[in-house]
């Protein structure tokens, strides 16, 4: 029970930071980016470039694959993102999901349709077993190394929303665009780099998830529904809202095909309507501003 709930936090977690920034587009941007999946395969890739072509260490990857993505992010927002911001939600939906189908189309042309191995450290290939019996807590390396990077990732990210000047920034600018500009906050590039940090920590969870969830072309369109589950059923108004569904996705996915396999994902289904149907606006609806 205990290695059960444990797989199913720490594969909630990377869930979470996969699909937190687009949270963050969605709820404080308003845009909704279905081409999010696609920045954290191109993390994936990346990590997989750099320690197969180049010999680079796994821990070295990991803010290469974040920098890496949130440059892409910040010169596609400026580019391509920017000018669709006031478009219907439905033009944003069609553009995103062409990226979408874009970027799988490319990557299958230069890296074919395999899936792709990453070589984990030695360090992270382990395995400790506390207890024994039915209460046996078996801890994969490699899975509480995914809890303790995203965990500190979560508590950093709640820290700059709440607590900094930005994050007051990003808030006012959300509310309204023009009190916000007349104020004196320059609002494209307070979208720009929270733009550009949400498509690095997708970079960074495509990193992580290559070895867990697997990585090939068709990553972005397997996990897509997944990361709107999260975003659906924890609200788009905080990170505390997207946090907490992940983490019941996770545990319910994880559980669910350990105990009942043949429904697979139909309980994470079931849980995602009881939820929207109790809470429709999701989990988290910050009070004061636009839900």
């Amino acid at each position: 029970m205990l290695t059960i709930l444990f797989d199913g936090v720490a594969y909630g977690m990377l869930l979470f930071i996969l699909a937190v920034g687009l949270a963050v587009t969605m709820g404080l941007m308003n845009f909704i980016n279905l081409a999010h999946g696609a920045f954290a395969m191109l993390g994936g890739y990346i990590t997989v470039v750099l320690m197969q072509k180049f010999q680079l260490p796994f821990l070295w990857c990991l803010p290469a694959s974040f920098f890496g993505v949130a440059l892409l992010g910040a010169v596609l927002e400026r580019t391509l993102y920017r000018p669709m911001y006031r478009k219907p939600h439905l033009d944003q939906v069609l553009f995103s999901i062409g990226l979408t189908f874009m970027a799988v189309a490319t990557m299958d042309y230069f890296v074919g349709s395999s899936q792709q191995i990453i070589q984990l450290p030695e360090w992270l290939k382990g395995r400790t077993e506390i207890g024994e019996g039915a209460w046996m807590l078996g801890m994969g390396h490699y899975r509480l190394f995914i809890i303790l990077i995203c965990a500190a990732l979560t508590v950093v990210l709640q820290l700059v929303l709440a607590r900094t000047r930005f994050g007051s920034r990003l808030r006012a600018s959300v509310d309204d665009q023009r009190v916000a500009a007349g104020l004196g906050i320059n609002v494209n590039r307070v979208f720009l780099s929270t733009f550009a940090v949400g498509s690095g920590l997708a970079g960074l969870g495509g990193a992580l998830g290559a070895e867990v969830l697997g990585l090939d072309p068709m990553f972005p369109l397997k996990f897509m529904i997944y990361f709107l589950i999260v975003v659906a059923v924890g609200g788009t108004s905080s990170i505390t809202g997207p946090l907490l569904a992940a983490l019941l996705l996770g545990i319910a996915d994880v559980a669910g095909k350990y105990f009942i396999p043949q429904f697979g994902a139909f309980i994470v289904y079931v849980l995602m309507i009881a939820i929207l149907i109790w809470k429709p606006q999701g989990l988290f609806v910050r009070q004061g501003g636009k839900p």
